[in-house]
């Protein structure tokens, strides 16, 4: 028997132990996380756009109404507040258990709709920092404009901090499903600079 032989009956015998090893240039492909969910039907993601626009529209009218309503018997009362924590501890220490709920719940529940419309009705907008950034621009613009134009109203930090956290509550309880829902998978910048071919 010749070494030619004897080489060919071990490779063989190799490739019947280890299948596996018989085309190594042959790479098995790994599953990309989350292909196997096709996007939202574009009549499904219309429908959920309209729905959130309306939904986005009722909550200004809401928000309107709570924020920029004067109260005449409160001028006298209410103080600007730009230190972080300052009203909270106020709630917190000053008043009672039914007011502090009220107050900071309240701020919490009014963010709340942030988190869940914005990525349906954003798909740019989608993700946990951009949420709380939008969250962050409007509700400032609501305090700055209730402080300034508003009868018994003044600018409050801690509302805007409040709020954010509502909608940041809100985006990881619905808002992060039903944008995946509806849109399609936003890539990141990581996962495609990974995905791109490198020259060797």
């Amino acid at each position: 028997m010749t070494w030619s032989h004897v080489r060919r009956s071990t490779e063989k015998r190799a490739e019947r132990r280890h299948p596996e090893r018989k085309h190594p240039e042959r790479p098995v492909p790994a599953a990309t996380h989350g292909q196997h969910r096709r996007p939202a039907h574009p009549a499904v993601r219309a429908s959920a756009m309209v729905t959130a626009f309306a939904g986005t529209v009722l909550f200004g009218v809401v928000l309107a109404r709570l924020t920029l309503e004067p109260s005449a018997a409160s001028a006298a009362l209410v103080h600007s507040n730009v230190r972080p924590g300052r009203s909270i501890s106020a709630y917190l220490d000053g008043t009672s258990t039914i007011e502090a709920v009220r107050q900071l719940g309240g701020n919490l529940l009014l963010g709340l709709p942030f988190g869940v419309l914005l990525p349906v009705l954003l798909p740019p907008a989608r993700g946990l920092l951009r949420v709380g950034a939008v969250t962050v621009c409007l509700m400032t613009l609501v305090e700055l404009v209730q402080g300034a134009l508003v009868t018994g109203r003044v600018f409050d930090i801690d509302d805007v901090i409040l709020n954010t956290a509502g909608a940041l509550l809100g985006y990881l309880l619905i808002g992060r499903r039903l944008g995946r829902a509806v849109h399609p998978r936003r890539r990141h910048w990581w996962t495609r600079r990974a995905a791109e071919p490198r020259d060797t």
